[in-house]
């Protein structure tokens, strides 16, 4: 489906032809367009709001240090931690279902596409309304990405810039929620012929689960962004605290399977990666859906360990349901080791990527368990521990998964490949300036330093640590200036027409999208590059391995 030029010009058998141009690009109902606008919306919103936690980790390198004043820093930790949330890492998580899992199941494109088109305006309007509370006195909204009332209502945080949060995120969350309807509606209905569900790609299956939890889950914070607004009308609805600790529930009923909407399609990006340059099938394929399917039901039933510390939540039980997720994270966990144990590891950036990705987020998934448990929560909550579990989840994890994707389907998107030696720096200074930004956020809330606050005395004992991770985000800075030069110099050499054309299938891929031209064509798969035949859940993968039969066949029959 296109959309047609103002002149009225009709392409052969009368049919629209697209816009060009960048309106082209804003009214596309292709899936690619619209996947590659989600995706490179969010990349230029990591860059602001990264530059937000730069800021942040400037003011607490030494104590009693005054760049920012308190009330500006917490405008930066509000909207650094919600843009990384609602601006980042969920929505370049979705972009990717949009662009991707048509292609892996052999559609020619994805269903619903004018609403799909509409959920990413939604999410751009609303990262516009987000970042415009800076522009208003007194300035963005300074609550944290939970923003609990009362302090969030108009008596304790009064000004345009937190209604604007509110819209803002409502925006973003209702474009996810659309997007997240637009994959599932594509993979229930759409898929080619001898793709059953238990041949679809393992990322396909991550992006099942996470719409699933899109779906069940995202309305609650909708509800919650509601009630919120009410309150600011009126704050007296606060007056009760039946209002304030449902707001809570509410909002963490979202707020736990949001984190693994962030998980699930990187893990899987992970996974692909892993397979592709071990030379083997991915491990554990059924056991690693199930699980998928079992965390997305459990993370459901876990929201409340975040509410241990208000004493109205049910320890017990929300421990136990915490504790149960260890069940299928060990499944993923143990297939992708399986996966790469006794291959022929290629050590390219995404394969860099993708193993460093796997003890990372280990260490954030085992202080998850951690923190699920009461009588270590009680200790820990609202330290810098939580913001270093919360970071080893999203960064030293899904961050790693983000950049193996981005390596890893470079070449497919664009037809040219990102430098490699840069990808080899971009990865160590990563890996350098996260472990060494995090890992003593660990011993800084354990010691006891609270987290949101802009500043702390000598006497605390807190001045080497924040020395020490302040350094790692100078690292960290580095990295994803690296990371920009490769991306924009190679697109620029590709512009130029300088850059060195990738094969179709640059690394041996083993799924539907390796088939195809690269960058795949408007309705992804033509005569010139037909859907193969699908056997299993590794299509390309089969073929290569019934041609090198039939070559040795061919060969001891001579």
């Amino acid at each position: 489906m296109t959309v047609a030029p103002p002149s009225g010009k009709e392409g052969t058998g009368g049919r629209p032809v697209p816009a060009s141009g960048w309106l082209g690009w804003v009214t596309s109902t292709d899936h690619k367009r619209i996947g590659l606008l989600t995706v490179g919306t969010s990349l230029v919103l990591f860059v602001a709001v990264g530059t937000l936690a730069l800021t942040m980790r400037a003011q607490l390198t030494l104590p009693e240090q005054d760049l920012v004043s308190t009330s500006l820093y917490n405008q930066l930790f509000t909207i650094h931690g919600s843009g990384m949330i609602y601006m980042v890492v969920t929505p370049f998580a979705l972009g990717m279902g949009v662009y991707l899992v048509p292609l892996q199941i052999g559609a020619p494109g994805i269903a619903i596409p004018r609403l799909t088109l509409l959920g990413y305006w939604f999410y751009a309007l609303g990262a516009v309304a987000m970042l415009a509370g800076f522009a208003t006195p007194p300035g963005a909204h300074a609550d944290g990405w939970f923003s609990y009332p009362p302090m969030a209502d108009s008596v304790h945080s009064p000004g345009m810039g937190s209604d604007l949060w509110i819209v803002g995120v409502f925006l973003a969350t209702t474009g996810s929620i659309i997007m997240g309807w637009a994959v599932l509606w594509t993979v229930l209905r759409r898929r080619t012929h001898g793709m059953t569900m238990l041949r679809l790609p393992v990322f396909s299956w991550s992006m099942i689960a996470s719409c699933l939890m899109v779906i069940g889950a995202f309305p609650a914070l909708l509800a919650a962004l509601g009630l919120l607004a009410i309150g600011r009308a009126d704050p007296s609805v606060f007056d009760s605290n039946v209002w304030n600790i449902g707001y809570q529930h509410l909002f963490w009923f979202y707020g736990h399977p949001v984190v693994y909407v962030m998980f699930f399609p990187y893990l899987a990006a992970v996974a692909e990666v892993l397979a592709v340059f071990s030379g083997r099938r991915f491990f554990g394929y059924r056991g690693t859906v199930l699980s998928l399917l079992v965390f997305a039901a459990l993370s459901m039933s876990v929201w409340g360990h975040h509410m241990f510390a208000t004493g109205q939540a049910t320890n017990d039980y929300y421990s136990l349901t915490s504790i149960a997720l260890l069940v299928p994270a060990g499944v993923e966990y143990f297939s992708m080791i399986g996966t790469i144990v006794g291959g022929r590891l290629r050590f390219g950036p995404p394969m860099l990527f993708a193993l460093a990705f796997i003890p990372q987020f280990l260490i954030g998934g085992l202080t998850g368990i951690m923190v699920g448990t009461p009588v270590i929560d009680y200790h820990v909550t609202d330290s810098y521990f939580v913001v270093a579990h919360l970071h080893y989840v999203l960064f030293a994890g899904s961050a790693f998964g983000l950049f193996a994707a981005v390596y890893f389907w470079f070449p497919k998107v664009t037809g040219v490949s990102l430098g490699h030696r840069l990808g080899r720096l971009h990865f160590w200074l990563l890996v350098i300036g996260t472990n060494l930004t995090f890992l003593p956020t660990f011993a800084l809330g354990y010691l006891g330093m609270p987290r949101r606050v802009s500043t702390y005395g000598p006497f605390e004992g807190f001045g080497w640590l924040n020395l020490l991770s302040s350094i790692g985000s100078a690292f960290l800075a580095g990295a994803m200036t690296v990371f920009a030069v490769n991306l924009l110099w190679t697109l620029r050499k590709r512009t130029l027409g300088r850059a060195e054309k990738a094969p179709d299938d640059p690394w041996g891929g083993h799924t539907l999208e390796w088939a195809t031209s690269s960058p795949p064509p408007r309705l992804n798969f033509t005569p010139d590059h037909p859907v193969p035949p699908v056997t299993s859940f590794a299509p390309l993968l089969d073929l290569r391995q019934r041609r090198e039969q039939e070559a040795a066949a061919d060969g001891s029959g001579r």
